[in-house]
């Protein structure tokens, strides 16, 4: 019997009702939308593969996916991880969960969108009859297979047969194997939950799904990425005062263009981090770099190291604007990205090749200095993580990371606890001048300018133009 826990959800001064399945509650202060990746996770949003998954493995690479695995030991591997997220207080939803609650005709008119009758084949067919029988299948079909008809997204083609009923068929599926990345769908936001426009065509149906998911948890999304915009989940970042948006081979810059219109990033300084290279391996932001706690992050020693000109440089654009004002503007273009954090107080554990390509850097931090990370890294690694007080728990997903993704990517942080942090002022109202120190000069985010520094700077109190 399903055990449903009512957990409140704190956005701006709003107060939601939330429900949830399998978890214990846990004492914790206040939460709210994610403003940044260090903060103790609260609720997270995930998918345990099923038999949609078995057509991705038979072909990896048309599945998107890097090799042929197991899809029941892949299985049993996400089941652990989520009992390990559980046992630290986390609550864990799970897509099939919420749609074995959700309402019938919302789970029906979700199937309806993706079954399809192909009558292409027999010209003399009666469209308008085909698509009565369809609906009359759909209305007697019960909630399980609704559910595998929406995993599986079936097409009956059709054609004639003098034989038995007169009709045989060809059952052509597009199943959602990747569905299990549930971190690429949508991106949680100080502001809300923003629905991406996935880059791979085969991927663009698992928004619909979660976008279900939110309006039965009671989490209305405060826009949906359109038109020729792309956002993936995997690049965006919260980091405190500031958003973090990848920008390359999944998420392009009109999609970025879309979240800074309609507002939805939250944070007054918004940090575009232009990825030149281009790699399957590196597809997203979180691939290549990750934040651990508000002064501590990961960064592949290919990125680290890279110089001016290497694909693997990345270099940042910076949007900043007013608090209080919901227009962006293009404050610095080009920068060095390893040096913008850095610049932020950031202390930087590099990631070596090997441990790169064991999906090292895709953890999923679920409080300050406390990660779930790909067990089987090197020693190396470990040392570093312990050197910095990392608390580590090492998840066995040799499976599942087959699919070019590891802990970070299979979830999607639902709420986190309130950041408070008056030291990282986020744009120029924030700062604040201590005695002493009135000749210091910021950048428009906060962060203390060097003397070479151009642009908006501020000093004194007042805002001016170095050139």
């Amino acid at each position: 019997m399903k055990r449903i826990v009512t957990f409140m959800v704190f956005v701006v001064a709003a107060m939601l009702a939330v429900c949830t399945t399998g978890a214990q509650a846990q004492e914790t202060t206040a939460m709210k939308y994610p403003q940044a990746e260090w903060t103790k996770a609260g609720d997270i949003l995930m998918h345990t593969p099923g038999y949609e998954l078995f057509n991705g493995v038979i072909h990896p690479s048309a599945g998107l996916f890097e090799h042929y695995f197991d899809v029941d030991i892949a299985a049993d591997e996400h089941k652990n991880y989520i009992s390990m997220l559980e046992k630290n207080g986390i609550r864990v939803h799970t897509v099939v969960g919420i749609l074995q609650e959700v309402g019938i005709d919302s789970l029906r008119d979700l199937a309806s969108a993706v079954l399809k009758y192909d009558i292409s084949s027999i010209p003399d067919e009666d469209s308008e009859a085909t698509e009565t029988y369809r609906q009359e299948v759909l209305s007697k079909m019960s909630r399980n297979d609704l559910i595998r008809c929406i995993l599986l997204q079936p097409t009956v083609k059709l054609s004639k047969t003098d034989n038995n009923t007169g009709y045989e068929a060809q059952y052509i599926q597009n199943p959602l194997m990747n569905l299990y990345f549930t971190r690429d769908q949508s991106i949680t936001t100080p502001r809300g939950h923003v629905i991406c426009n996935m880059n791979s065509k085969q991927r663009s149906p698992e928004t619909n799904i979660i976008a279900l998911c939110y309006e039965h948890l009671g989490l209305k999304p405060v826009m949906r990425i359109t038109g020729d915009g792309r956002l993936e989940g995997g690049d965006y970042i919260p980091a405190g005062n500031i958003s973090l948006i990848g920008c390359g081979m999944r998420t392009n810059d009109e999609g970025i263009r879309q979240m800074l219109e309609a507002d939805a990033f939250g944070h007054d300084t918004v940090v575009v981090v232009r990825d030149h290279k281009f790699w399957q391996m590196q597809m997203h932001l979180d691939t290549h770099f990750n934040i651990i706690d508000k002064d501590l992050c990961t960064m592949v020693s290919s990125r680290l190291n890279a110089k001016p000109g290497d694909p693997e440089y990345n270099t940042c654009d910076i949007w900043a604007r007013q608090p209080g004002t919901k227009t962006y503007t293009l404050w610095k273009k080009d920068q060095p990205f390893v040096e913008y954090i850095r610049g932020r107080g950031f202390q930087i554990i590099p990631i070596d090749y090997d441990d790169e390509m064991h999906y090292a850097n895709n953890f999923l931090s679920i409080a300050p200095r406390h990660i779930m990370a790909v067990g089987g890294q090197s020693e190396t690694l470990q040392q570093r993580f312990r050197d910095a007080g990392v608390n580590v728990e090492w998840v066995p997903l040799e499976s599942l990371i087959d699919g070019y993704g590891a802990a970070h990517c299979m979830t999607q942080v639902l709420q986190r606890e309130v950041f408070e942090d008056e030291k990282v002022p986020t744009a120029v109202n924030n700062i604040k001048v201590k005695n002493g120190d009135a000749q210091s000069a910021y950048r428009l985010n906060g962060v203390k300018a060097n003397e070479d520094d151009c642009g908006v700077i501020i000093q004194n109190g007042i805002k001016y133009v170095r050139k």
